[in-house]
């Protein structure tokens, strides 16, 4: 008997469900592509999940934390999942997919096959364990967000592997000769701290760690930001056909480690970590990267990615980890800092040589010097982002991706920003009725809630964009005739810095934490992030209607459709997370 053979239709498939997929695909969803989500394991999040546990990291820097749909997961986090529960966050990433209208998820799925068309994508077929059944999806645009590019080989879109020689592109780097060499991959583990000692008994297979081995790796348990992450093997092998051997590899090390911290004697109060999980699944950095219609470089980065087609934003350091990764003698990895935020460009997004392909991730058309830095998992969530808004822009005026570049750019950047995406340098542009409206209230600078900017960032300036509201008090637009309004726009203040959270700089900073003990605080919401609010009109014939009510808001930024004609809009902030406030910090309430 065959396999049974399931077929979709579909706007947009994106292959992938890590960050950068999840984001690709409820973007479009919301703007009202059918998607089709195609993802290889059993849960979604990719490195960020249960299975492997990597931080989500992205951009340093003061006010530099990354908005739109990837604080809109973390602030639910903080809300869900206030003692960093990977079940919970499992479940979390879970639902934002599975329950958005216009998604069809496809879990446990790999593609492996790719049909073309008049060298445009027309379908691709994955094979599902689970069910022991084929899918295959055609589409209209297709997303590659797999991290390792699988459809490359599939398709024969353009892609690089390793690194190039300094003088290809200028770059700063030591390497004088191009190379297939990538970063490698890890097997992570996390420990628990108990109040009693524990035995460990190794495998026998595990890894012995001398001291000639551990010298340049000691773990530091008592440090919050001691996750392992220099475990790493791969970058000097074939890091997609080597990937088994090398888990074997992993793991064997990752045993090894947690029998050093246990054993050894070396590391205080050893005896006392429980070893609370270990990664079978590694966890990748770099492997086929794609060739798009522009290749950024680390010149790009290091200059602040200046682009007039920024769709995105990097700022994580030039992270270089070394090929050989636990057997390299020096340092695991070479830090450089960056001009963080540094834009990234729309032509990174989209093959250069099959027309139909959009891709985000850590295998955006870029160099290995550029990667090192633009493949943390919160600048690949705002590269699936754009994906996803940019595909909603070509559906709905039948255009290639770089069609869309070329005649819908400005479009895209502006719904990227209306969603809450923040564009170093970009301004949302504001309407005409709301740039002429009176606005009142009992509150000054309140002008600046209609400057198009959300938060405050260097790259604007030292003027301060957000105005304080005195809760329970109204502000108001007055129009001097009815107006035909489609949609109200909110920016709140999600505390960037993390500066009003629990713990030390790292438990602010991240969403997860990697061991756990006694010490380990309970997260709340960030304390400026208006709660409570509501937003009322008044009709042409003198009504009042409310546009929307909450007292749990967990948004830093909130779009309400209005579809109506009014005389007067009113935003009333009703409450923030700070149960003494008396006031809320807010940086936008326009209208279109």
């Amino acid at each position: 008997m065959a396999f049974q053979k399931m077929e979709y239709t579909a706007d947009l498939c994106v292959v992938g469900g890590g960050l950068a997929g999840m984001c690709a695909a409820i973007a479009a969803a919301r703007g009202g592509s059918r998607v089709v989500l195609i993802q290889d394991r059993p849960v979604l999040g990719g490195n960020a999940s249960s299975e492997i546990r990597m931080w989500v990291c992205g951009a340093d820097g003061h006010n530099n934390r990354e908005t739109g749909i990837i604080e809109e997961i973390q602030l639910a986090s903080l809300w869900r999942n206030p003692d960093k529960n990977y079940s919970i966050w499992d479940g979390i990433l879970y639902e934002k997919v599975r329950f958005e209208k216009n998604i069809t998820l496809l879990l446990n799925c790999s593609v492996c096959d790719a049909e073309m068309e008049n060298g445009q994508i027309k379908s691709v077929t994955g094979w599902q364990t689970t069910t022991q059944k084929w899918h295959t999806v055609k589409a209209t645009y297709f997303a590659d967000c797999s991290g390792d590019s699988v459809l490359a080989p599939l398709t024969g879109a353009d892609f690089r592997v390793g690194r190039e020689a300094a003088s290809e592109f200028g770059e700063k780097t030591s390497q004088v000769e191009e190379d297939r060499q990538t970063m490698g991959m890890s097997c992570l583990i996390q420990l628990r701290k108990s109040d009693r000692v524990t035995e460990y008994i190794p495998p026998e297979w595990a890894m012995k760690m001398t001291p000639e081995v551990i010298k340049l790796r000691k773990p530091h348990m008592e440090n919050s930001s001691e996750n392992f992450w220099y475990m790493e093997l791969g970058g000097n092998r074939d890091s997609i056909g080597d990937t088994e051997e090398l888990r074997d590899e992993l793991v064997s090390m990752a045993y090894g480690m947690v029998d050093y911290i246990k054993n050894s004697g070396e590391v205080e109060d050893g005896p006392y970590w429980e070893l609370e999980f270990l990664g079978f699944l590694p966890g990748k950095r770099e492997s086929r990267r794609m060739m798009g219609a522009y290749l950024m470089t680390q010149n790009d980065v290091l200059s602040g990615g200046d682009f007039p087609d920024t769709v995105a934003f990097g700022g994580w350091p030039l992270d270089d980890h070394h090929p050989d990764g636990f057997y390299h003698a020096g340092n695991p990895n070479v830090w450089g800092k960056t001009p963080a935020p540094y834009g990234i460009p729309y032509r990174t997004l989209y093959s250069r040589n099959v027309p139909n392909l959009y891709f985000a991730g850590r295998n955006i058309s870029m160099t290995h010097a550029a990667m090192s830095s633009a493949r943390v998992m919160a600048t690949c969530a705002l590269l699936g982002e754009a994906v996803g808004e940019a595909a909603n822009v070509a559906r709905e005026f039948g255009l290639t991706p770089h069609g869309v570049y070329e005649e819908k750019l400005d479009l895209l950047q502006q719904r990227l920003m209306e969603h809450g995406c923040f564009l170093p340098r970009f301004a949302r542009t504001i309407s005409d009725v709301c740039r002429n409206a009176a606005l009142t209230g009992e509150a000054d600078r309140l002008d600046v809630l209609r400057d198009g900017i959300d938060r405050n960032n260097h790259t604007y300036g030292e003027e301060d964009h957000s105005t304080v509201l005195p809760l329970g008090k109204a502000v108001t637009y007055t129009f001097d005739a009815p107006v035909q309004l489609a949609n109200i726009h909110l920016a709140f203040d999600s505390d960037l810095d993390r500066a009003t959270m629990p713990g030390d700089w790292c438990e602010k900073r991240h969403s997860m934490r990697a061991n756990r003990t006694a010490e380990s605080p309970t997260m709340w919401m960030p304390k400026t992030l208006v709660k409570g609010y509501r937003l009322t009109a008044v009709t042409a014939s003198g009504e009042t209607v409310t546009l929307a009510e909450t007292e749990r808001n967990l948004l830093q930024c909130v779009n309400i459709p209005a579809d109506g004609a009014y005389t007067a809009v009113t935003f009333v902030p009703l409450s923030t997370w700070d149960d003494g406030a008396e006031s809320a910090c807010v940086f936008s309430f326009d209208l279109r």
